[in-house]
């Protein structure tokens, strides 16, 4: 039986808490109130009220903490080291089109270091959960990310700029060059459990570019915990600030990343 501490426990009720919403509102996913909040990028009613459970629970177990949140913007506290950062609905445009794969992100950033993260599946009441030093798991399983050395053997996710982003152009040259040296690409439409399946060996790698950070924080908690590397396009950390992704195990990443590099001239 694993031990989880505190704050975990306090991050995995809250993401439960707003699950259950979340379920009962993709059962009616139809009578949804969608409004457009820019081009290809919506926001639903469910979106709103899970990102209020999530706040409320979060405050009531840690009062002082601040907030970065998708919908409600950054909300500091009186805590200044401690900051939750928070994606109510992760693939909120497979949720209104009544596609179940989308996911509750909670990441925990402590004195500007991501500490734990957690993205939960409401669907299928699948819980990744990691904490810096701890591990991470799905429910109660210990996750590893894969053992394959090869990129002709691997299996990559990754995000399609849609309309209304740039880049089209440059992805499509790193597209033409995964798809030339590796297995497989999936497009699933859910950062954070691309990344999430990354840490469970499920993918061998993921890259994406132009996230926010609450698309990845938690993800990136996960794949680091899975004894997985997570870098920007340069090789970097700087993921949260220039929301460039890569991951992988360590025979991949840095294979990947000169790969795509390559590819964008």
């Amino acid at each position: 039986m694993i031990v989880r501490s505190a704050i975990l426990n306090v991050m995995m009720g809250a993401a439960r808490k707003a699950g259950r919403g979340l379920v009962r509102d993709f059962g009616e996913v139809e009578k949804l109130q969608v409004s457009m909040k820019g081009t290809s990028d919506f926001v639903t009613s469910a979106d709103l009220q899970a990102e209020k459970i999530l706040r409320q629970e979060l405050k009531k177990a840690r009062p002082g903490f601040g907030f970065l949140l998708e919908e409600g913007g950054e909300v500091a506290g009186d805590d200044k080291s401690h900051r939750w950062i928070i994606d109510p609905i992760d693939g909120t445009t497979n949720f209104i089109h009544g596609i179940p794969h989308f996911a509750i992100s909670i990441g925990l950033e402590r004195d500007g270091e991501l500490v734990a993260g957690v993205v939960y599946e409401p669907i299928s009441d699948s819980m990744f959960h990691g904490e810096k030093g701890g591990g991470a798991y799905l429910n109660d399983w210990r996750l590893r990310v894969s053992a394959r050395r090869k990129l002709e053997d691997a299996v990559l996710t990754t995000g399609i700029p849609h309309r209304g982003r740039s880049g089209q152009e440059p992805f499509l040259k790193e597209l033409v060059a995964v798809m030339e040296n590796t297995a497989g690409v999936r497009r699933f439409g859910s950062a954070a459990l691309d990344l999430a399946y990354v840490a469970a060996g499920r993918c061998d790698g993921y890259w994406e570019h132009g996230l926010k950070p609450w698309d990845i924080a938690a993800g990136i908690v996960l794949v680091r915990e899975a004894g997985g590397y997570v870098t920007d396009f340069d090789g970097k950390g700087d993921m949260l600030a220039n929301g460039d992704v890569v991951a992988a195990n360590d025979h991949l990443q840095a294979k990947l990343v000169s790969l795509l590099k390559k590819a964008r001239g």
